[in-house]
């Protein structure tokens, strides 16, 4: 494609998409293709079933749909993303554009994100710029299907000086170069590219690349045994293996989690890396947080569909390190700048705290994963906060802006954020604003999951939603304002009178637990109870494994409606976290709260609370996109995702806390 014609639908493309945004796709493949070969025992429901109607979720779901796609796709094109392809593929003259070897990676993500988007927004002008970009993709590829435009312009000028340059081969850095990165986000966006349009141009290009890769790495005569720096293709991989049904794509996934941490194998990455030692020797989460939630991840499918104990004991005690010992409150993971990696065992730095927000993307796959292999709620609860909390927080209200660190404290000075004390509008490093763009639209597919008789209702937003079980097709219509209101209606209809369960989930906020395990802990639990009514006929509670169990019968054609407690809370940290001793944060709901300078600009440095401080609570509907502050005479709180949207200023989400 010419250049000149891909910047006039870029220049354009921002306002089509708005006015375009209601017109249907040509053709929408959506089907849970291939879910009977990942072997979980729940299904998430597809997001073209599951339509956000309420007032939190979707203005965000749509800031994304509407601009920061556009913002994304512009950016990249400033950035010399698609030059490089272009590049590559011998259609214009220059140098690699960029400083990082991984690059290529954010148009894959981009791409990734407007596919979620058509599968609930169809819109056939953002389907034919898709196509535009994914041709500018494959003029990228070299004939064997290898694709790394970097290294294809200029194998020994790397765009970062610390990809080490050997004989300027394919795979000689595999430590630092991101070839297998690369390749891992372009076939998880293929893949739900085909899903969103059912066209295989994108495909095409992932299968080719993933056949070099099959025929290239093991153990085999001729081949390379190693494994990748930077994880991500290992679920890439399993993604194109769910569509075809190839074995050798799960095989090679399997094959790079297997030969991790084998001295015998490769030379080691270390711990930075995951690969110290076997995964299934591992049991502290260790080394940069984003890879190794993707491993993890991987680990799960591997778990789910090969049955294999090792690795499902594995990830248990991984994940229960992570939430016991390494998790922020707002569902953060990843203390330290240096490496952006987990610290040492209860080491949580609030102002200092990197708690990345791809890692927060990332650990939302993980913990969905986790769900759907054993039906625990607690994953759940970890999504949840993550989602309220340490994940829109990287995105700015006005949707161009972002967190790439998320601190739970600002002195107004320290420069976290990659240089800046708020949010920037991009970064040289710039896979959290892209990533961003990939996981948002893809959040109807959290709310339910189910089984072949059974639906559970995961999360709570306004939505109407059509659940295919084995026999029935249940309708379900959420109404609910929460997380600002506990109160959730549900009307439920069955297709067929045929025997079915509702499952709602219980949050973990309401069952008195701040995160799984004894990490933090509510000062004072609430005494009041939840209620459940069915067409305004109150009913016993009957909470089996955080889930209230309805028989679907009973339900079909009414209203239930449950009551959650919401009031204010004072949480506590176990005293092994030295830097929150003696203080207390806030919460309401499933949100955690934070104190601005802004809105305490006489007292902020001397403000404190106690256990038995009283809140009231004001719904603020033109204050930072709507929200429900906590007010007292003393201080007043926000939700912590909202934070510095007013300009750069002083922010504590841990508070000074005197009996």
């Amino acid at each position: 494609m010419k250049k000149h014609s891909f910047l006039i639908v870029l220049t354009v493309f921002a306002q089509i998409f708005i006015n375009c945004s209601n017109k249907t796709s040509s053709e929408i493949f959506v089907e849970e293709k291939g879910a009977e070969l990942l072997g979980y025992n729940l299904r998430p429901v597809n997001i073209q079933n599951v339509k956000i109607t309420d007032t939190f979720w979707l203005p965000i779901i749509k800031k994304v749909q509407e601009k920061t796609i556009a913002y994304a796709i512009e950016k990249c094109r400033e950035e010399g993303r698609f030059d490089n392809f272009l590049i590559a593929g011998g259609q214009m003259q220059g140098k690699t554009r960029g400083e990082m070897p991984f690059d290529d990676s954010d148009v894959y993500k981009v791409i990734e994100g407007a596919s979620n988007s058509l599968i609930s927004a169809p819109n056939p002008t953002l389907e034919h710029l898709l196509d535009s970009l994914i041709g500018i993709v494959k003029t990228g590829q070299e004939k064997d299907g290898y694709l790394t435009t970097w290294r294809t312009i200029n194998p020994a000028e790397p765009p970062a000086p610390w990809v080490e340059v050997k004989e300027g081969k394919r795979w000689e850095s595999l430590a630092a170069s991101h070839e297998l990165y690369n390749a891992g986000h372009m076939y998880e966006a293929a893949a739900v590219h085909y899903l969103a349009t059912g066209k295989k141009n994108f495909l095409n290009i992932a299968l080719k690349n993933a056949d070099l890769m099959v025929q290239t790495f093991g153990d085999g005569a001729g081949q390379i045994p190693t494994v990748p720096g930077h994880q991500i293709i290992e679920t890439g991989l399993i993604q194109l293996y769910k569509i075809t049904g190839k074995t050798a794509y799960l095989d090679l996934a399997k094959y790079f989690l297997d030969s991790r941490g084998n001295p015998e194998h490769h030379a080691l990455f270390g711990a930075y890396s995951q690969d110290h030692l076997p995964v299934t020797q591992q049991k502290e989460v260790v080394g940069h947080a984003v890879r190794a939630v993707y491993m993890y991840a991987a680990m799960t499918d591997i778990a789910a569909i090969k049955k294999d104990t090792a690795y499902r004991s594995a990830v248990e005690h991984l994940w229960e390190n992570m939430v016991q010992k390494k998790m922020y409150i707002t569902g953060g993971i990843g203390a330290k700048h240096e490496g952006e990696s987990f610290g040492e065992n209860y080491e949580l730095p609030n102002l200092t705290a990197y708690s990345e927000t791809c890692a927060a993307i990332g650990d939302v796959y993980w913990n969905h994963r986790l769900h759907a292999l054993t039906g625990n709620v607690a994953y759940l609860d970890v999504i949840e906060r993550t989602l309220y909390n340490g994940l829109i927080s990287g995105l700015s209200l006005d949707g161009t802006h972002f967190f790439y660190p998320n601190a739970l404290e600002s002195d107004g000075v320290y420069k976290f954020n990659l240089g800046a004390c708020t949010r920037q509008s991009w970064f040289d490093c710039s896979c959290c604003p892209t990533n961003v763009v990939r996981f948002i639209p893809a959040i109807p597919g959290f709310l339910y999951s189910k089984t072949d008789r059974s639906v559970y209702v995961n999360l709570y937003a306004s939505n109407t939603a059509t659940v295919a079980l084995e026999d029935n097709t249940i309708n379900v219509v959420q109404q609910t304002a929460y997380p600002w209101d506990g109160t959730v209606e549900l009307t439920v209809t069955s297709e067929k009178d045929s025997a079915f369960d509702m499952k709602l989930r219980v949050p973990g906020w309401a069952r008195n637990e701040v995160l799984p395990g004894a990490l933090y802990h509510y000062v004072q639990p609430t005494s009041e109870n939840i209620s459940l009514s069915v067409d305004g006929q109150s009913l016993p509670l009957k909470i089996e494994d955080g889930y209230l169990n309805l028989p679907g019968q009973s339900i079909a054609g009414k209203t239930v409606t449950i009551q959650f407690p919401m009031t204010v809370r004072s949480v506590a940290t176990n005293p092994l976290v030295e830097e929150n001793v003696g203080k207390r944060a806030l919460e309401y709901g499933p949100l955690v709260y934070a104190i601005e300078e802004i809105d305490n600009p006489q007292n902020f440095d001397s403000l404190h609370v106690s256990d038995e401080m009283a809140f009231e609570t004001q719904h603020e509907p033109d204050l930072l996109g709507g929200v429900v502050t906590l007010k007292n005479k003393q201080l007043k709180a926000i939700p912590y995702y909202a934070w510095s949207n007013r300009g750069i200023g002083k922010m504590k989400v841990w508070i000074p806390s005197h009996p």
